[in-house]
């Protein structure tokens, strides 16, 4: 049931989407109180369904991505390829209000779902497209995961490593559900849009446009003709005060002190060795920069003295900058994003409860809707198709001619 005092009740949305940047938008939407109703082909059903079952991502009893892109979500098992299939989308799509899509364009001409096709059935529509590569081009219809078109083409797998390592692998959803944020933003505008004009339009946003933006600090310094430094180690840095160091415990503390003017004469006392403040090497910022690869020796001796406990102490202590490198396995028990509700109870259909990563939005008198269970494939089919006027009779036909389950 919708929270009728949610800021987006009322609000219709259909996910025609797979995997992740798509159906992102959609769970955010429903987070606030829209109605989502989410449409997979019969059969197997979306096979995002399956990812947690892909080496080397975590195993689990649970499909654990289904529980976080499609929690409070409704589900309809509908065959896009088929002619009655298609029809019951356009029916759908006469009274919904936004429409969300990341299938590729030949799959849309397909199903008969490109934003040309259902724009006419409803003029106020909003149409939120998720692309790999954009909407022009000679790779519109290339497959983009995140992994491909956001973390490798942006530059920013090439950037985010050290100069003796290989580029590294992303993590699952790293490029899509910033991304999905994006659109998001997109899809409100348009309706703030909608509210002045009475009309739909179509929104759209690109891993590929996302992935530049998340490294355009780098792109715009290429943009501008900056001068690039070559790559470095952690031990041959140019600046050994934003630099990650082992603790002697096996932790790591990422060193944050970028205004080392105010900064710099805290540090050594917060590590009880204000000696450093005398020696020559390090007195001052130009001395610091070309003595670097020897301060990042010797602060790499001192953070090996003690374990994290004692340094996260000392370094607030003394108002340093820093962060902790999280473990995934203590993520969980962070009191921090816990306090802050990052994370959020959701009952699963079996009636275990786990927790769930909440979308990173909140307004003030606006509360979230409590989490739901994602949908079984086809769970809610009949019921939808009863809401869009189809008689007992009518899902009879649908389903023995395939085109619903």
């Amino acid at each position: 049931m919708q929270d009728p005092t949610s800021i987006l009740a009322g609000l219709k949305v259909i996910d025609c989407g797979t995997f992740i940047f798509g159906p992102a938008v959609a769970t955010v939407l429903s987070d606030f109180g829209a109605d989502v109703v989410k449409i997979e082909p019969p059969g197997i059903g979306d096979p995002y369904r399956y990812l947690h079952k892909m080496p080397p991502i975590p195993d689990s009893e649970h499909s654990y991505g289904w529980i976080l892109t499609n929690r409070n979500k409704r589900g309809i098992a509908l065959n896009l390829k088929d002619e009655s299939g298609q029809a019951v989308l356009r029916r759908m799509v006469a009274g919904a209000d936004v429409f969300v899509t990341n299938y590729h364009p030949s799959v849309l001409r397909a199903f008969r779902a490109t934003y040309e096709d259902l724009a006419p059935l409803n003029s106020r529509l909003v149409y939120a497209y998720a692309t790999g590569y954009g909407e022009r081009g000679a790779e519109v219809e290339k497959p983009g995961y995140d992994a491909t078109a956001w973390w490798a083409r942006s530059g920013l797998m090439e950037s985010v490593r050290e100069a003796d390592s290989d580029p590294a692998l992303s993590v699952p959803g790293m490029g899509d559900h910033p991304s999905a944020m994006a659109l998001v933003s997109g899809v409100l505008l348009a309706l703030i849009r909608r509210q002045t004009t009475g009309k739909g339009t179509k929104v759209s946003s690109s891993l590929l446009a996302n992935g530049a933006w998340s490294n355009g600090y780098l792109i715009q310094a290429v943009l501008v003709g900056a001068k690039q430094f070559a790559p470095v180690t952690r031990r041959d840095t140019p600046n050994a005060l934003v630099n990650r160091y082992r603790t002697r415990d096996d932790r790591w503390i990422f060193l944050a002190v970028i205004q080392e003017q105010k900064d710099w004469p805290r540090l050594p006392v917060a590590l009880s060795r204000t000696d450093l403040l005398d020696d020559a090497r390090f007195a001052s910022l130009p001395a610091r920069r070309a003595n670097a690869p020897a301060l990042t020796a010797e602060l790499d001796a001192i953070f090996s003295t003690h374990d994290l406990a004692h340094w996260r102490e000392a370094l607030d202590r003394h108002d340093i900058t820093f962060g902790v490198i999280g473990r995934l396995t203590e993520i969980d028990e962070d009191r921090q994003m816990i306090d802050n509700d990052v994370f959020r109870e959701i009952q699963l259909a079996d009636g275990t409860t786990v927790r769930t990563v909440d979308s990173p939005l909140s307004l003030a008198g606006c509360e979230k809707v409590r989490p739901r269970p994602a949908p079984a494939l086809g769970e809610h089919s009949d019921q939808i198709l009863r809401e869009l006027g189809y008689d007992a009779g009518e899902i009879a036909a649908l389903r023995a001619r395939g085109a619903v389950s």
